[in-house]
């Protein structure tokens, strides 16, 4: 197939993320890269690779079942924010901090005093940005470990449950937290669109995962001012990776797990590889769809665009 039907089959494409029988070299090319860098991974690897303008992907077995670790925190707050949006809680409702929450792994919530009560804002960014155990168990405890997974499972997700609050002691939380980077690929791909809940709830979450403090994996090789809403997730053999790169006309969504590591640095050159890759080849793949002539939506235009700084207030100290 010639360049000149790839550009005609994307643009003669509407409701459907554009997908062409025959990729751009540039993807090709990225998809060849990964498959040959997955298989000579250090343990079992899966990942997923969006590229927002135009739905391209490619990945490798990027529907299997892994251990979540904490980047099951992002369908925790896509559940909140479902809740909100309906009018259950507000963002300034309080929960209060039992004994049952706690948990040690992460985070610092579990040195209070139990009776204390939290704000739902403040639980999220906990949640998120440092990664606090204890505050993603209140707001499970809020929202419902069922309605998490009903949600997530009518949004398309199929490979990610939530079947225990998270208890980092013992072997079963690779068993409890599952997902996919196929399943968290499309959420952030949603929340990147602001079709995730609604525009506000989308941008909300974005403006959340954006003030991750843990910026080891996917953000190391990639320059330092680029703007990356994303989440990680470590165990004692697995890390993982998920977010939304604001690339310069070029945003993607990427998802990278491991488990299975001989060494947490062995996985962490490994994430760090696949994010300098792609960064390079959907850089590459922005400039095919601007030789190519192909455009982008303006609806998808305006919804990737990085987050201008007075971006949810209420997250960055607004109340």
């Amino acid at each position: 197939m010639s360049w000149f039907c790839v550009v005609a089959f994307l643009v003669g494409l509407t409701s459907q993320p554009a997908r062409a029988q025959v990729p751009p070299v540039p993807l090709a090319h990225l998809s060849a890269y990964l498959r040959a860098m997955a298989r000579h991974a250090p343990g079992l690897v899966a990942l997923d690779v969006i590229d927002l303008a135009t739905g391209y992907s490619t990945g490798y077995d990027a529907s299997a079942s892994m251990p979540a670790a904490s980047t099951i925190k992002i369908p925790v707050m896509v559940e909140v924010f479902r809740q909100l949006a309906d009018g259950r809680f507000d963002i300034d409702h309080h929960v209060t901090l039992r004994n049952a929450d706690k948990d040690w792994g992460s985070g610092e919530l579990c040195d209070a005093p139990a009776g204390r009560a939290y704000t739902v804002s403040d639980l999220l960014a906990k949640m998120i940005d440092i990664s606090d155990n204890t505050a993603t168990n209140m707001l499970i405890r809020l929202v419902g470990r069922h309605n998490i997974n009903t949600s997530m499972y009518a949004l398309g997700l199929r490979h990610t449950t939530l079947s225990n609050d998270i208890r980092t002691e013992g072997y079963g939380i690779r068993y409890d937290l599952r997902s996919s980077p196929h399943d968290l690929a499309l959420l952030l791909s949603k929340m990147a669109h602001q079709r995730l809940v609604d525009e506000w709830s989308s941008t909300q979450m974005i403006a959340i995962l954006s003030g991750q403090e843990h910026n080891t994996l996917i953000p190391e090789p990639l320059p330092p001012d680029l703007a990356i809403a994303h989440k990680t997730g470590t165990l004692h053999d697995t890390l993982n990776d998920v977010g939304i790169v604001y690339a310069d006309n070029a945003p993607y969504v990427i998802a990278v797990m491991t488990t299975d590591l001989p060494t947490l640095s062995a996985g962490r050159r490994f994430i760090r590889g696949i994010s300098k890759l792609a960064y390079r080849q959907m850089s590459a793949l922005a400039d095919w769809r601007t030789a190519a002539g192909v455009d982008i939506d303006s609806d998808v235009k305006s919804a990737v665009q990085p987050l201008s700084p007075d971006v949810a207030v209420w997250v960055h100290g607004g109340y």
